[in-house]
């Protein structure tokens, strides 16, 4: 989104689950992440990775928020504000459990990779995309988790 609409959706209470100190949110996404049946330790080192846990962090790219959303997936999910830590970690979670659904057990950094280059993109290359950017970022978060 651009510049201003970050600006205003960001206006609208970001912090109105009052969950943005770090233990509370730890707390947060160890519920969502067994609600969602995805490996707490994978949605930490995910969020690790995208975020550092910061509820009001943009990407140059535009993501929003913890998990990062982008604006389409966001809408997709419901979210009404990307920067609320609980709606960005609902829609995150249930994305990533898309995701990790789709391409199979034992296939995480496919999942990983769909979340961070998009999943035409990964159909596209039949596998993790030969950038750099996504190659890193699998690499990173499977580190994080310990494989």
């Amino acid at each position: 989104p651009p510049p201003s609409a970050v600006k205003a959706i960001m206006a609208v209470a970001p912090e109105s689950s009052g969950l943005t100190t770090r233990p509370r949110l730890v707390g947060l996404v160890d519920r969502l992440a067994k609600q969602h049946g995805v490996s707490p330790k994978l949605a930490h080192a995910l969020i690790q990775v995208e975020s550092n846990y910061e509820p009001r962090a943009v990407s140059s790219k535009g993501a929003m928020g913890l998990m990062q959303l982008m604006a389409a997936t966001a809408r997709q999910y419901g979210v009404e504000n990307p920067f609320d830590p609980l709606q960005n970690l609902a829609a995150g979670m249930q994305h990533l459990r898309g995701l990790l659904d789709r391409y199979g057990k034992g296939r995480e950094s496919l999942a990983l990779a769909a979340y961070n280059a998009g999943e035409a993109t990964v159909s596209r290359y039949g596998g993790i995309p030969p950038f750099r950017e996504t190659q890193n970022y699998v690499r990173r978060i499977l580190s994080l988790t310990g494989r």
